[in-house]
């Protein structure tokens, strides 16, 4: 953007001693959105003062978030969001400069070696393991813990670069190669865990078409690929105290999947007492929160 007299103007008044007047300044700086960013990144090199230059970062951050926001509410309102794309929204909070086509291409990449392992003859078992086999011992992506309580894992550039991630990271990772190589995994609702379904959909041929019973294969741990029964799945929730409900057998949305990674990020922020980042987080899952709490 070249400097035009206001922005010039605005510009020499970002080190003004009085508060009032440097908010003024910061929100017309802010109005006007990415194009400003060339402006003050140059300010920040020719600044000396610590402090101008901290106003200045905090500057280009909140115009990154306002823009980010933008860009996630026009993800979810999209007619089928895509969940990649989610994934590195949620990026953008920590990486705005991210290179996506980077992603795009490492993404395309893994997708590629699992569709050439593929065929139409191999039992759902038998796709997963292909799943498997490709991403945790070919790739050797590593799982943590959710406890470990590290924004770095949810990542999903840092996941492709150091291989290494979350279950949410890596899980939107393998929930995107199922959505384009059309297997039928998705993620579940079961309380306390992120955990995915192979659910196959069954046709009668007495009955109309519409009419279809949805089964559930098996479950899978994206951590690291453990694949679980229906009787494990059952014995956890009576550990756990969870009752019967088929509402934990029901595909999550992408939204809904986002959502739920994005709260697990801001309770990561919340435990390092990184209370402003935290907030910043959930105004994201704000702007999901007209999702179907059942989803």
């Amino acid at each position: 953007m070249q400097p035009s007299k206001e922005i010039a103007a605005l510009l020499t008044l970002i080190d003004d001693p009085d508060n009032e007047v440097y908010d003024t300044v910061a929100d017309k700086l802010v109005h006007y959105g990415k194009e400003i960013i060339p402006n003050l990144e140059k300010l920040w090199e020719v600044t000396v003062d610590e402090s101008v230059q901290e106003r200045i970062e905090t500057l280009i951050h909140r115009v990154h978030f306002q823009d980010l926001q933008q860009e996630l509410l026009e993800w979810s309102q999209s007619r089928n969001p895509e969940i990649l794309r989610g994934a590195i929204l949620v990026a953008k909070y920590q990486f705005p400069d991210l290179n996506i086509g980077s992603i795009l291409s490492q993404f395309d990449q893994i997708r590629r070696n699992i569709w050439l392992e593929l065929n139409n003859y191999l039992t759902p078992l038998e796709q997963v393991n292909v799943f498997n086999s490709i991403l945790y011992n070919y790739y050797k992506l590593q799982g943590h813990e959710l406890t470990e309580r590290e924004p770095k894992f949810f990542f999903i550039n840092q996941v492709l670069e150091s291989k290494q991630g979350n279950s949410y990271s890596l899980g939107v990772l393998y929930l995107a190669l199922c959505e384009l190589l059309d297997i039928p995994i998705f993620a579940v609702n079961i309380p306390r865990q992120f955990v995915f379904a192979y659910i196959d959909t069954l046709h009668h041929f007495y009955k109309d078409d519409d009419d279809v019973v949805q089964q559930v294969q098996f479950f899978i741990d994206p951590l690291n690929g453990t694949i679980y029964t229906q009787k494990d799945v059952e014995s956890y929730l009576r550990k756990i105290n969870a009752g019967k409900d088929e509402n934990y057998y029901a595909p999550l949305q992408s939204k809904r999947v986002i959502y739920k990674m994005l709260e697990e990020l801001a309770l990561c922020y919340r435990y390092k007492r990184d209370d402003q980042r935290a907030d910043e987080v959930q105004q994201l899952m704000q702007i999901l929160v007209d999702i179907n709490t059942h989803d």
